[in-house]
């Protein structure tokens, strides 16, 4: 792709979001993802290959329904109330509507399906792009409408925890399990959104920093299955040993960062009551847990029989920009102790 090209549809993404972020005008945060999904899909399909193909009509038509409802909601809603703001959202049947395209936007349960074949088609960064960037929008939108449906959004963020861990379990595609992560690690910051949104933004802030780490991993060895992934020690080993400290830490183990957002929404799920969902979401973990201590066992204690390059390619130079996953590595380990600072720090502004 040519780099002009390349710097516009960039710069569309950053606009598109930044459009949502900024707007109090239902219409303008729609302008706002529209420009998000037109400027993505690009990227998705730049490589020609059948599978991107695929994934990027399969992209297009879910984030055009999903667009379709958000429309067609604030329209309603200005219909009955007179009144376009976000936050002026009154009436029940246009705020369920709301939170039903948003979960379909970012992929929360039982609007999920199309996720995991979505990653499975495109390439590591895109699929980083995907999992990070594209949820900034849709995410703030939610946060700003969570106390129109406190029982609808209880309900979708209990069944993303379960199906995301359920549906990693038997996958060999490293894309796919990172699909279901993503929707479990949503199922936890939609449980606590409701009544604690400065937890629901520190919680993706750091899913951010440990999925940029996860996937400048598998980009850096070259890794898309987990048979592939029996080879990464023979590059970077270094980088091997450190990979299943972050894979935990997205698992939620202490003393890494990913522990943070767990224990702090379990504690917020507690006082508010809700003993049985934060039950149901901590034997939830352990199913995520399982599928990373696969990862973790084969990148460190197995090696792949079929390496025909040799057993030392690490002697080679490393070339690529480490720079990057370097600091979204040291983040995804040892953030813990700054805990207070990150959660007031996202108070502040929440």
């Amino acid at each position: 792709m040519s780099p002009l090209i390349l710097t516009i549809l960039i710069s569309s993404l950053g606009l598109g979001t930044t459009l949502t972020f900024m707007s109090n005008h239902w219409l303008l945060a729609w302008m706002g993802l529209e420009i998000n999904t037109l400027a993505i899909i690009p990227l998705m399909i730049q490589h020609h290959h059948p599978r991107a193909v695929e994934a990027s009509t399969k992209y297009f038509l879910t984030q055009a329904t999903a667009a379709s409802v958000i429309l067609f909601a604030a329209l309603s809603n200005a219909w009955t109330s007179a009144q376009w703001e976000i936050t002026q959202m009154t009436h029940p049947l246009p705020t369920t509507l709301i939170v039903l395209g948003l979960s379909l936007k970012i992929g929360l349960a039982p609007l999920h399906a199309w996720m995991p074949e979505v990653f499975q088609g495109l390439d590591l960064t895109t699929c980083l792009i995907m999992a990070t960037w594209q949820k900034l929008a849709p995410f703030c939108l939610l946060v700003q409408t969570h106390h129109s449906h406190q029982q609808l959004l209880i309900f979708m963020g209990i069944l993303s925890t379960l199906l995301g861990g359920w549906g990693g379990l038997n996958q060999t595609q490293l894309r796919k399990i990172l699909a279901y992560s993503s929707i479990a690690h949503l199922g936890w910051m939609v449980l606590v959104m409701q009544f604690m949104p400065a937890l629901s933004l520190t919680a993706l802030f750091i899913y951010i920093i440990m999925t940029l780490s996860v996937f400048l991993t598998l980009a850096s060895t070259s890794s898309t299955t987990i048979k592939k992934l029996a080879n990464a020690w023979t590059k970077n080993t270094a980088l091997a040993s450190l990979t299943p400290l972050v894979l935990l830490s997205l698992a939620g183990l202490p003393p890494l960062t990913g522990f943070i957002p767990k224990w702090l929404i379990l504690q917020e799920l507690t006082k508010q009551d809700l003993n049985a969902i934060a039950v149901v979401s901590a034997l939830s973990a352990l199913l995520s847990l399982y599928f990373y201590l696969r990862l973790s066992y084969v990148m460190t204690m197995t090696i792949s029989p079929d390496n025909h390059l040799g057993l030392m390619p690490w002697h080679i130079p490393v070339t690529k920009n480490m720079v990057p996953l370097a600091a979204a590595t040291t983040c995804s380990l040892v953030l813990l102790p700054l805990a207070p600072l990150i959660t007031t720090l996202f108070s502040s502004y929440a």
